[in-house]
């Protein structure tokens, strides 16, 4: 898709941005965590999920990888077949490691068909603009670079209690003001608000229609993620 069509990206970002036009939901995923935090969190999520025992030859492309946290992590597993796909060119650039990394839409990958063994996204496809249609279409270029006994790995936010409560904290400017890490997320919030609530609108067209393209090997919902690990449905 297009800068415009992921919720974090205006339209008129390019890779050439002066620092005074940082789009504002970017300052704040930088500061909602420290890298080293955030490559510990994907390390304890993989290890939790069963990733880090899937062989260290794996093909494994991350979409929505942002500034490249994730596939530090899956470096640190040891794993070496590693690619990137993300909407933000200042993102990517953030990222300095052996990963080869594209700025790409996430419904056309630059891959080919069965080129990949697992393809996983960590906190993207929230940021979709048309659901289902945008989705499904993501979901069906997955299966498509997908080798026929891949695997997929989704965490993405869901409405449970702890999702809840972590909201009613958001509005409050006395919280905010005492925490960095929630104020930072309360900014992502307000700056993704349409993409975002329609994604927690749908939990059953979302679960159903990772269903269609995947066997699901794993699916939770635990402290406002739902998590999910399948396999290409054929």
């Amino acid at each position: 898709m297009s800068l415009a069509q992921d919720s974090r990206c205006p339209a008129e970002s390019t890779a050439s941005d002066s620092p005074s036009s940082v789009d504002p939901w970017e300052e704040a995923y930088l500061r909602f965590e420290r890298p080293e935090q955030e490559i510990q969190k994907f390390l304890a999520r993989l290890r939790h999920l069963g990733a880090a025992a899937w062989p260290r030859e794996t093909r494994i492309v991350e979409l929505f990888c942002g500034r490249g946290n994730s596939l530090r992590a899956w470096e640190r597993l040891g794993f070496c077949n590693l690619e990137g796909v993300d909407l933000s060119p200042r993102l990517i650039a953030k990222y300095d490691g052996p990963a080869k990394c594209y700025v790409a839409d996430c419904r056309h990958l630059p891959f080919a068909d069965a080129s990949k063994d697992a393809a996983v996204v960590q906190g993207g496809l929230h940021h979709l603009v048309q659901l289902p249609k945008d989705l499904e279409q993501t979901f069906a270029e997955i299966r498509r670079v997908l080798t026929t006994d891949g695997r997929v790995l989704f965490v993405e936010p869901w409405r449970t209690p702890f999702l809840t409560c972590v909201h009613f904290l958001c509005e409050k400017r006395a919280v905010r003001r005492l925490s960095t890490r929630l104020d930072a997320l309360a900014t992502m919030i307000e700056h993704e608000r349409q993409t975002y609530e329609q994604w927690l609108s749908q939990p059953r067209q979302i679960s159903a229609l990772a269903q269609k393209y995947f066997v699901p090997l794993h699916e939770s919902f635990v402290w406002g993620k739902w998590n999910f690990v399948g396999k290409p449905r054929t």
